[in-house]
């Protein structure tokens, strides 16, 4: 690796605010971070990797107490790594940061960057969660922009390092003495002292060192993490190769018969992207068009246009992508399957949950009544009222990685900043990757802070894929859109709303509090205060909202059917199927389809090939949890509906309630 430019690398120097970071900090940033952790003396640290150990009993930072004294164990010499020194300081991604830097990352910042930051790691334990929260936000930081703003080099340098900072992990969560200490602070008298944030930590911590194989012997470990890192790259592959798919396909259109049904929203999205694909002098009214497989594009087709060859199209390749030539994930499917079974048989299969975009599709023509700008204002709206935070504009406190992104600001009741929210509504086909997520970039922390602050403050990025403004238009949502926004926002809700300081504890039903803001936009008043015309102002008609409770369940059979077949394919793909046996695994979705009444998929279907939640997330054998969060979602729902929908009074009320309970306590309290 180069050793210049390492101390000019925005991703390693100390900074209150975010500079742009580019894809060439990746690579050096990275190795020097690991470099770092790497070399750190833990009294905890298994003897295997060169580092001293002491007793558990003297680790004690890892007390239920409040203080966190040093370990004062006398330092081994690190295992030397090929790591450059030059450039270091000027490394975005090991800055101390408020807001993540993502405007200058750079895909050369990542391989110093990371292996600096396990270098780091040389002072002592109070130290250590220090250094590994640091790179936790900027490894997150790497791929949320990989997420956003896929490159080339940027993929390059993230596969150069991936190996050395999933090691890293596995060494850490594998740490015998450490799996000890821990095991000791369970059966201590201090165990049953009332704080019981601090003790589920312990109890995940425990947890999580048997499911990755704390008791493993030497030559079952090592099979083990070579297993982990192969399944790391097979996920990221996969994920690339349904990106590259689905910019692969383009469908240009210049004869008018053939986008006839579709709406003027529709038309214009396809001139726009005409134009952004050379051909400049496109127009909604005359073309030419460009149909992609991106959702906002590809949906139109399927719902609206009345060229049936056209639809059948567009549908087959959507089914088929990513299935065949360079791009084609099948033979990734039974890899990957094929390393979960090993994993199986070495001990655990670790599942978690995730959200699937499976919400029915409402008319067109409301998209007229949900401009961006009123939805997320009656969004903020809702959550002042019952959960008591006022939500405002901070454009140019934190730098983004897109123009389009806005950035916002969290207070209390009191006028105080609790957290801050990045917001990315818009589709970016050729660079973004599609669907809807939040995730964590910073966590809440009482040790962790900027200095002259009490706590570091929670920050979370939300990303959606909706259709962008066209024009003097303002970006006009779906009611789907609209749902699948509250959605994610109420998994940010979760992040920093939260009453845990003391690492990282997220609600088991991870999905509740996402489902449970969903409701909301059938609430008449919430409804009708942001359904406004994007034009006149004009309320949403109430016999259209009547209209709209009354289909709500519209097909909701089918859209049942769908979940579960997708949780039934899951589970039999994890449990039953055997890679290169009798069955493929279009053979086990074909044989799912028949048992729960779907039609059967067509003879080509390969949409398991871009089946990246369970793929290309780590949500493999837990998609059923969708099916169950929202269950008990519509449990915390009708706490509400009990209390009068009505009375504003009971909702505030029965909002803080919900506050303090699910969002406040998370995973710092088992749910149950």
């Amino acid at each position: 690796m180069a050793d210049a430019g390492t101390e000019s690398n925005l991703l390693l120097l100390d900074f209150g605010f975010l500079d742009p970071i580019e894809a060439k900090d990746v690579r050096p940033e990275m190795h020097a971070l690991l470099k770092k952790l790497k070399s750190f003396p833990c009294p905890l640290w298994s003897s295997s990797f060169s580092f001293c150990l002491q007793s558990p009993h003297k680790a004690t930072s890892l007390s239920l107490s409040n203080t966190c004294p040093s370990a004062s164990a006398p330092p081994i010499a690190p295992q030397a790594l090929p790591v450059a020194d030059a450039h270091v300081e000027s490394n975005p991604l090991l800055q101390n940061f408020e807001f993540p830097p993502f405007n200058v990352v750079e895909a050369k910042h990542v391989h110093p960057g990371i292996l600096a930051l396990l270098k780091k790691l040389e002072s002592n334990l109070e130290e250590l969660e220090r250094i590994v929260d640091q790179l936790d936000v900027v490894w997150g930081m790497i791929t949320h922009l990989k997420a956003v703003k896929d490159t080339v080099e940027l993929r390059a340098a993230i596969e150069e390092v991936q190996a050395e900072e999933v090691k890293f992990e596995l060494r850490l969560e594998q740490s015998k003495p450490i799996y000890n200490a821990f095991k000791a602070l369970q059966e201590s008298p201090d165990w049953n002292v009332p704080r019981v944030a601090k003790k589920r930590i312990v109890e995940n911590q425990t947890e999580g060192a048997v499911l990755n194989e704390v008791a493993l012997e030497d030559d079952k470990r090592e099979e083990f993490d070579k297993n982990e890192q192969e399944l790391e790259k097979l996920s990221s592959k996969f994920a690339e190769n349904v990106l590259d798919a689905t910019k692969e396909f383009e469908k240009l259109i210049t004869d008018k018969k053939d986008m006839e049904g579709l709406p003027a929203t529709a038309l214009g999205l396809a001139a726009q992207t005409a134009v952004s694909k050379g051909h400049e002098n496109a127009t909604s009214e005359d073309g030419p068009w460009v149909i992609t497989l991106d959702g906002p594009s590809r949906n139109s087709i399927m719902q609206h246009a009345r060229n049936k060859a056209l639809r059948e199209e567009i549908y087959r390749a959507y089914v088929t992508q990513a299935s065949s030539g360079d791009l084609d994930n099948t033979l990734i499917i039974d890899q990957t399957l094929d390393g979960i079974l090993d994993k199986q048989l070495l001990g655990y299969l670790k599942s978690t949950l995730e959200h699937v975009g499976l919400l029915p599709t409402n008319r067109e023509e409301l998209r007229q009544y949900f401009s961006l700008p009123n939805v997320m204002e009656g969004l903020f709206n809702l959550v002042r009222t019952h959960f008591e935070i006022e939500i405002e504009a901070a454009d140019g406190l934190a730098p983004v990685w897109n123009k389009a992104v806005r950035f916002y600001r969290v207070r209390d009741s009191l006028g105080n900043p609790i957290a801050f929210f990045y917001f990315d509504p818009y589709s970016q086909p050729s660079e973004k990757h599609g669907g809807a997520w939040m995730k964590e970039a910073v966590g809440q922390s009482r040790v962790l802070f900027q200095d002259g602050a009490s706590a570091r403050l929670p920050i979370v990025t939300i990303v959606c894929n909706q259709t962008p403004p066209m024009g003097n238009k303002p970006s006009l949502m779906t009611l789907k859109e609209v749902e699948m926004g509250f959605h994610e926002f109420g998994h940010a809700l979760q992040h920093m709303l939260t009453r845990n300081d003391e690492g990282e504890l997220v609600l088991d039903a991870v999905e509740l509090p996402s489902q449970f803001m969903e409701n909301w936009c059938y609430h008449r008043e919430t409804l009708m205060g942001i359904a406004k015309h994007y034009e006149t102002g004009e309320s949403l008609p109430e016999d259209v909202y009547r209209k709209l409770l009354a289909a709500r369940t519209f097909r909701a059979g089918t859209s049942t059917l769908s979940e579960i077949r997708l949780a039934s394919v899951d589970l039999q793909l994890h449990t039953k199927y055997v890679p290169g046996g009798l069955e493929s695994v279009y053979d086990v979705d074909r044989r799912v389809c028949e048992k729960i009444g779907m039609i059967p998929p067509l003879p080509e279907d390969r949409f398991l090939c871009a089946f990246d939640h369970i793929f290309a997330d780590q949500y493999a054998a837990g998609f059923y949890g969708y099916k169950w969060a929202e269950m008990l979602s519509a449990d915390a729902f009708s706490a509400f509906e009990d209390a009068g929908l009505n009375d504003s009074k009971a909702l505030k009320e029965t909002g803080q309630r919900f506050r303090e309970t699910i969002l406040a306590l998370g995973g710092g309290k088992d749910p149950l």
